[in-house]
């Protein structure tokens, strides 16, 4: 962040006042260490630090307003909403009459009972073993 004047330090100020007011306040003293470590406060850690400077009647409202006004500039983040829940696998209802078509007539058939348990087992059928099942569904179901 770039200051028009680097030489006054609005947070610094208003977090050592808060400090002097409330000094076994450990919310303050965090922030104060993040400050002077990191160089800046998020969004959410300044509007704490206003909420708590305001209470106090010592500070001048002009230090208030200007953190207020900092504030203000500051982009507010949202987090966009969860994405509705859908299964990650459907079913292909033509592969599903399919298996049923030929199991009606041929219950006892072992291939298509396997593709059957995979079928109701969400995997997927890869194409050679769809090509398998049209051609059992034109033999034994036609």
């Amino acid at each position: 962040m770039q200051r028009i004047r680097p030489d006054v330090d609005i947070v610094l100020d208003l977090l050592k006042a808060v400090l002097e007011a409330q000094p076994a306040s450990s919310f303050v003293q965090s922030l104060l260490i993040q400050y002077q470590e990191r160089g800046g406060l998020s969004k959410k850690q300044l509007q704490g630090l206003y909420h708590k400077a305001a209470k106090i009647k010592a500070i001048p409202a002009g230090k208030l307003a200007t953190l207020e006004a900092i504030l203000l500039k500051r982009p507010n983040r949202y987090k966009s909403s969860l994405p509705s829940a859908e299964p990650l696998y459907k079913k292909d209802e033509v592969t599903g009459q399919m298996l049923e078509s030929i199991l009606e007539k041929y219950p006892q058939h072992k291939r298509v009972l396997f593709f059957k348990s995979k079928y109701d087992g969400n995997e997927v059928l890869t194409a050679a073993e769809m090509a398998e099942l049209q051609r059992f569904n034109k033999l034994l179901g036609s």
